[in-house]
């Protein structure tokens, strides 16, 4: 059988797709063995060079281990040639799990979320994206939406042919933005599809004589471009376990024990979540992404918000039901994002008095009901000595991760701190 081009790849610490492609006729060899990788990768900043102070340097290897089951067939589109695309594991040589895998760190979050609680999480990323080279157009405008064609369909198709099960595609709020969702799905292949979605529309727009960015700004004073998570847990017969008609918000007892990890540990969450030198200035009130820790009905200003259901059609509430965690940005590794969500809510769960269950502000809460609740950190710098102070956070990673990770995001701080707020935004706004 004649295959396309392989790549494989991984995705590092500042969301970046990274990987190495091989021949086709290597695809039984690819899937057998992987491909060759170093550690020092993982040390590699935003804007290419390698963090100073990374735990890795110039020895050790690993594998690219490519999994089977992600496997997609980008087609071919006039002259550019087609592609089979999987992501991977980091693996040591022989096949064992290496400690600092991004992916594998969701893996295991999953599986002992599920081993505690008996429950699975399903799960969405919802992404926002800046189409460059369209002319101007209205927020929400069927001009706008027509105006991205034939891009649009195309990627509708694309998405659909590859498997990712597009649900929306419309025209947003902010100059040439767009939002794109996907249908929930198992946590796992949620994000991997956030991590293949991310590539597929760049290199669609580029062979549309486009250009896509997914950085969290792209003017300083202009609308904010985010990622919102949807998560809801199931039994393991498939049933939603998040809505109880009794309780506030309909919130079960144990989505509101899940909701207060998130809540205790969201100042260091954010350091994962939104992890770029601008993110923070998007992270801010009246900006409708996140404007405070706080747990809320229908009101896109709250860390966490509880997402309305509809009865139309008969629809069953239950169903719909979840909560969506609005402080993230596409600068952030989607593996990674889900991952410490996942072992913060399993922290509540699991917490008991120490994990008091949060206050559920109504949709009619006024700022000054909302006064009073923690602000988020105000920059990246702020982020990252939280994250170092929350020991809770910080024992989920191998520390070489860790110290990675906190290497990685200093150096794009230290790469920006004598910018200018637009010269900034622009910098980042160019890598993403």
């Amino acid at each position: 059988m004649t295959y396309p081009e392989i790549f494989v790849a991984t995705c590092d610490l500042s969301g970046k797709v990274r990987g190495r492609g091989a021949p086709s006729e290597a695809y039984d060899s690819v899937l057998r063995s992987g491909l060759g990788w170093v550690p020092a990768n993982l040390g590699i900043t935003a804007f290419g060079d390698i963090a100073p102070k990374s735990a890795f340097g110039s020895t050790g290897d690993l594998r690219l281990k490519a999994d089977k089951f992600s496997e997609i067939t980008v087609p071919a589109d006039g002259e550019t040639p087609g592609m089979k695309l999987f992501l991977a594991d980091l693996a040591n040589p022989d096949g064992s799990d290496w400690a600092c895998c991004p992916r594998t760190f969701l893996r295991k979050a999953l599986s002992d979320f599920t081993e505690a609680t008996g429950l699975r999480i399903i799960a969405s990323f919802e992404h926002e994206f800046v189409l460059n080279g369209l002319p101007n157009s209205d927020s929400f405008s069927l001009r706008r939406h027509r105006d991205a064609e034939p891009f649009g369909s195309d990627l509708i198709r694309m998405l659909t042919d590859c498997g990712l099960a597009p649900e929306n595609w419309l025209p947003e709020y902010g100059p040439g933005q767009f939002e794109i969702t996907l249908e929930p799905s198992e946590a796992l292949i949620a994000a991997d599809r956030a991590v293949l979605l991310r590539e597929l529309v760049r290199d669609l727009a580029i062979r549309r004589g486009l250009e896509a960015s997914f950085a969290p700004l792209q003017d300083p004073d202009g609308t904010g471009t985010g990622v919102h998570v949807h998560i809801s847990l199931v039994d393991d017969q498939g049933r939603p376990v998040l809505f109880d008609e009794s309780r506030p918000g309909r919130l079960s007892e144990i989505g509101a024990k899940f909701s207060s990890g998130v809540l205790r540990h969201a100042h260091a969450l954010t350091a994962w979540t939104a992890p770029s030198p601008v993110s923070f200035q998007r992270l801010a009130p009246h900006r409708w992404s996140a404007g405070g820790v706080f747990l809320a009905e229908r009101n896109r200003e709250a860390l966490l918000r509880i997402c309305p259901t509809s009865s139309m059609g008969g629809s069953a509430p239950e169903r719909q039901f979840n909560l969506e965690y609005r402080a993230a940005d596409a600068t952030a590794n989607p593996w990674l994002t889900l991952g410490v969500l996942i072992r913060a809510g399993l922290a509540g769960i699991n917490g008991g008095s120490d994990y008091p269950l949060p206050e559920v502000f109504s949709e009619e809460s006024t700022e000054a009901d909302l006064a009073d609740v923690p602000e988020l950190p105000g920059s990246l710098e702020q982020a990252l000595v939280y994250l170092e102070q929350d020991h809770v956070v910080a024992s989920w990673f191998d520390q070489d991760l860790l110290a990675t990770h906190l290497a990685v995001k200093r150096r794009e701080a230290e790469l920006t701190a004598s910018l200018t707020d637009l010269e900034k935004v622009r910098k980042v706004a160019g890598v993403y």
